[in-house]
């Protein structure tokens, strides 16, 4: 496939009034690890839902591997692993149990997909939580199943919505360590953040989102420039006469 792992052209949605995603274009090469960046509420989990088909946008396209997203669903899902902010799934359930159901879903067979439920599992150190119902996660727990889900059907692009967002250091660097050997291994990962030292230290490129618009975007060195990333988005994004203010009674 010569096609970018993901492509993204002129996406727009808007909810009443407010524009939460205005004309939206990036190109995520294959073999990036590539970070989505912007301030809570910039319309970066928007922009992720219209690119991987959980979103229909007023305008505009994404392509997973060349495969139309909306033209061509069945082929685009088969070639992303998604997690989502927030993302809900059967809580009565154990791990092993969620992974078997989805997988079959997906139309995997019985044995591969019990194949690699045990692998993801240990790989996650989920193995341990063997009869522990999902209800009963934790937060880095719900985020590594999550992965797993993700990573179940062997997908050639991940895109993550917070992956890390509330998630304890132990298991942020199971994370990190699962995602940097896909990528290793030919894969291609989008992961949306705010916390631009997580982006800095995973990511190759970058994409700055402020206000459903793209500020920058391109390899991580281009884009930050002789500064830091928090320094060059802060800039890119005017908040520095906000952050400058005190308050008058402290």
């Amino acid at each position: 496939m010569t096609s970018p792992a993901l492509e993204i052209r002129g996406l727009t949605k808007t909810f009443g009034e407010n524009t939460a995603v205005d004309h939206v274009e990036l190109s995520v090469p294959q073999g990036s690890f590539y970070g989505l960046v912007g301030q809570n509420g910039a319309g970066k989990t928007t922009t992720l839902s219209m690119a991987v088909g959980l979103l229909r946008p007023d305008a505009g396209s994404a392509r997973i591997f060349g495969a139309d997203v909306w033209a061509d669903p069945a082929k685009a899902k088969q070639l992303v692993g998604v997690l989502p902010d927030g993302m809900a799934m059967p809580e009565r359930l154990t791990g092993r149990e969620v992974l078997t159901y989805l997988g079959l879903l997906r139309g995997l067979s019985k044995e591969v997909v019990a194949e690699r439920a045990e692998e993801l599992l240990s790989v996650l150190e989920l193995d341990m939580a063997e009869k522990t119902l999902v209800i009963e996660y934790s937060t880095g727990m719900r985020k590594k199943i999550g992965l797993a889900t993700a990573l179940l059907h062997a997908p050639k692009l991940l895109v993550l919505d917070e992956p890390f967002e509330a998630v304890d250091p132990v298991s942020a660097a199971t994370i990190k360590q699962i995602l940097r050997g896909f990528v290793a291994g030919g894969g291609s990962v989008v992961l949306s953040s705010h916390v631009m030292a997580l982006v800095e230290q995973l990511c190759d490129h970058v994409g700055v989102i402020d206000k459903g618009r793209v500020a920058a975007a391109g390899p991580l060195d281009e884009v930050r420039g002789q500064a830091t990333l928090e320094d060059r988005f802060v800039e890119l994004v005017g908040a520095g006469s906000t952050a400058a203010k005190g308050l008058s009674w402290l």
